[in-house]
């Protein structure tokens, strides 16, 4: 028989351009999803992810919810506090659930959607620290590298507790602990402005032409369940079409060279993406100290980067996955454990912002 419904605790991250939610069931992950939801259009694409999630999670309706936000960023809403607000309002109204709705705030502050906006400077962009504090609880010492389809969070913790005193985006902007570099949306222009082609350094174009998709797209490191955005040109996601978006970034055509040349471009997009990641966290690492028994616990849907970002960082630290050394996934996962440990690797703060609230209720 099926543990009672009040076991269940769905957690939420709401970012700007996707949605992570995580089924937790008795302290174990059962479950974790992903939609895209271009937030910055309209919040109808958030009630279109709330449709979904409800389709296929019954639970929804019984369940506490944990809630965790970045899409209040978006230039949908005149400020972070209306976002805050607007976002909470809306689930609450798309989630009538008897468990209730809590927004998580840090350090122990959760609070229901009407107070939401009385608390919009802790609730706004805390997704980093629910990983981080729910990675703190089960590695003495580390720093949670999370590199996402938008953003990287560099998060050193000790003892239990998140290090650094700066919580919000431009004390973290600061402090090198969030670069805006992500293996998705990221634009190619920002990684650099000149980039190798054929031995000799040109000039970037700086237009929207390519993102760091096409790049992890011809690498073939970017799994296409995490490539769910449109590319620059609005045009397919196949090899072709991806080395032209590519070339335009020099003002070329993809027929001015074979494939394998622009295979090797995307790699020099990746070599300054990495030299990026590596020297933040350098900065980061440096800032805290960190031991040399210190763990690294990678997540996001680039972590695929995340042991090339320790070794540009000049670092020999252990590396271990948020998905499978932190999440306590159920041997009856759906649709298998593997899978939901995966899932989990790429909803970090989903699974966090759920463990945590489960944590304090027990």
């Amino acid at each position: 028989m099926s543990p009672p419904e009040r076991t269940h605790v769905i957690g939420w991250d709401i970012g700007g351009a996707h949605v992570k939610a995580c089924l937790m069931q008795a302290g174990r992950v059962v479950d974790v999803a992903q939609w895209a939801c271009p937030l910055w259009q309209g919040l109808a694409h958030l009630e279109r992810v709330m449709h979904l999630a409800r389709a296929r999670w019954p639970q929804l309706r019984s369940a506490a919810h944990a809630i965790t936000m970045t899409g209040e960023m978006t230039d949908l809403f005149e400020h972070r506090e209306d976002g805050v607000r607007r976002i909470a309002s809306l689930l609450a109204g798309a989630i009538a659930t008897a468990g209730g709705l809590h927004f998580f705030g840090g350090e122990g502050l959760w609070c229901r959607a009407a107070e939401a906006g009385a608390h919009w400077e802790r609730i706004a962009s805390a997704n980093w620290l629910a990983t981080a504090t729910h990675a703190a609880q089960c590695i003495a010492e580390g720093v949670l590298i999370d590199i996402g389809s938008t953003t990287t969070d560099l998060i050193a913790f000790r003892a239990g507790a998140v290090l650094g005193t700066g919580r919000s985006d431009v004390q973290r902007l600061a402090s090198g602990s969030l670069v805006y570099h992500g293996v998705v949306r990221t634009p190619l222009c920002a990684l650099g402005p000149r980039i190798a082609w054929q031995g000799r350094e040109h000039n970037v174009m700086n237009e929207f032409f390519a993102t760091a998709a096409d790049v992890y797209r011809l690498t073939g490191e970017l799994d296409p369940a995490h490539d769910l955005h449109p590319s620059a040109d609005n045009a397919p996601k196949d090899l072709p079409s991806t080395r032209r978006r590519l070339a335009r970034m020099i003002g070329l055509d993809a027929r001015d060279a074979p494939a394998e040349d622009w295979t090797a471009f995307a790699h020099a997009w990746r070599e300054r993406q990495l030299d990026e990641l590596g020297s933040q966290l350098r900065r980061v690492m440096s800032a805290h100290r960190l031991a040399d028994s210190a763990v690294v616990v990678s997540a996001g849907c680039g972590d695929f980067l995340a042991a090339e970002v320790v070794d540009r960082a000049g670092a020999r630290l252990a590396c271990k996955r948020y998905g499978s050394a932190v999440a306590r996934v159920a041997p009856d996962a759906a649709p298998s454990a593997e899978a939901a440990a995966r899932w989990a690797q790429v909803c970090a703060p989903s699974v966090a912002v759920a463990a945590l609230f489960d944590r304090e209720q027990r």
